[in-house]
């Protein structure tokens, strides 16, 4: 789950991280307010959407009187900004963030994520901040500082080394590792994927300051945090994803024609590449799982054929845990609830396909039975015009 920089930044006030001075409006006029309130000679007006690159598509501004915050928050709110991130289409910004000017020395990069061939989270930095972190990685790998942690809390000893390599001044070394130790204590307490400052600042006053904030966290954890499940913004999602989500499906929305419901990742994302192979796109990543149950597989199904840019669906289940009888059945039974007017392409096999393969014959809809992965997709690519 993705949440917004302002709701970042609350919660590295609970980790005494420190951020700018700011306020979070959706009006110019609050904007203009929020400027007065913050008394500075310079304010910066920063749209509130779930993508990173905001500084390029223009979603950052400078403000240099309350008046001028106002007519730079107009030009954001309720538009559509792109980013490298967001695809044409953009997001549309409901909310901006006005913070405060810093005096800026120097700009580094710190983040966290979960290295998975270590099988640990490892922390980045660099002391080239605020550019792209992954075509810093590809370009110039050895500027990048990589620590691994491999304990709940990082000892201080890795604190001290990520300060002292970024070449933080030593009059600030001590406010670096506290940064640091204190983003790497957030993001294995609330369960993070990813915990980012890009740029970290250091301002001529030599204070340390997170000047944006990134947070991702793990889905399937956020049981344990209700008050950060409250901090996800629907607005911000594709509206089939937020609905495959109230079942329990894993749903991702793609650019294709091509409508996929298969059982298990690895088989989904292999069948997203035959469709690719068979010269066809794919419109969608849907797991059911393989448990998946007759009401799951028919949500899957409306779900997936409410997409208008579905033009054939392929369904692709290897019948373990999820039997092929009860597969087809609930595909039959979606089916027949929606008036399904599409191609659908079915390739089953494991247990009870037999019997559900019968289940589709006799159900008297228009079913084309494949054999196989290869066989299905050529056939679906073919009906999905």
């Amino acid at each position: 789950m993705k949440i917004h920089e302002y709701q970042a930044k609350e919660l590295f006030r609970g980790y005494s991280i420190p951020v700018p001075n700011g306020f979070l409006v959706t009006t110019p006029e609050e904007a203009k307010n929020a400027a007065q309130q913050l008394g500075t000679a310079v304010v910066v007006v920063k749209a509130q959407i779930h993508a990173g690159g905001r500084g390029k598509g223009g979603g950052i501004k400078i403000a240099k009187s309350p008046d001028e915050a106002a007519k730079k928050a107009a030009e954001l709110l309720g538009k559509p900004l792109v980013t490298p991130q967001t695809g044409p289409q953009g997001r549309i910004v409901r909310k901006v963030l006005v913070e405060q000017g810093l005096d800026t020395a120097k700009e580094y990069y710190l983040g966290i994520v979960i290295d998975r061939q270590a099988s640990l989270p490892v922390i980045m930095a660099s002391s080239e901040g605020g550019m792209d972190i992954e075509t810093l990685a590809k370009e110039r790998p050895e500027a990048i500082l990589r620590v691994h942690g491999k304990e709940e809390l990082l000892r201080p000893h890795q604190a001290r080394r990520i300060a002292y390599g970024l070449g933080i001044p030593s009059a600030s070394i001590s406010k670096a590792v506290a940064v640091v130790t204190q983003l790497f204590r957030l993001f294995m307490e609330k369960n993070a994927t990813l915990a980012e400052i890009n740029p970290l600042i250091l301002t001529k006053q030599g204070d340390i300051l997170a000047l944006d904030a990134k947070i991702n966290f793990d889905d399937n954890a956020l049981f344990r945090h209700p008050q950060i499940a409250t901090m996800r913004d629907f607005d911000e999602e594709d509206p089939f994803e937020v609905e495959a989500s109230k079942y329990g499906l894993n749903y991702v929305k793609l650019d294709g024609t091509v409508g996929c419901m298969v059982n298990g990742a690895g088989l989904a994302m292999a069948t997203m590449d035959i469709i690719q192979i068979a010269g066809g796109k794919p419109a969608n990543f849907l797991d059911v799982g393989g448990g998946a149950k007759k009401d799951q597989i028919v949500n899957a199904f409306r779900i997936l054929t409410s997409d208008p840019s579905v033009k054939g669906v392929l369904i692709n289940i290897f019948g373990g845990i999820l039997r092929c009888d009860v597969l087809a059945q609930g595909v039959v039974e979606a089916a027949s609830e929606l008036n399904l007017q599409l191609p659908v392409v079915v390739r089953m096999e494991g247990t009870n396909v037999e019997q559900g393969k019968e289940i589709l014959r006799n159900s008297g809809l228009k079913f084309t039975v494949a054999d196989g992965m290869k066989d299905a997709a050529e056939k679906v690519v073919g009906l999905a015009i």
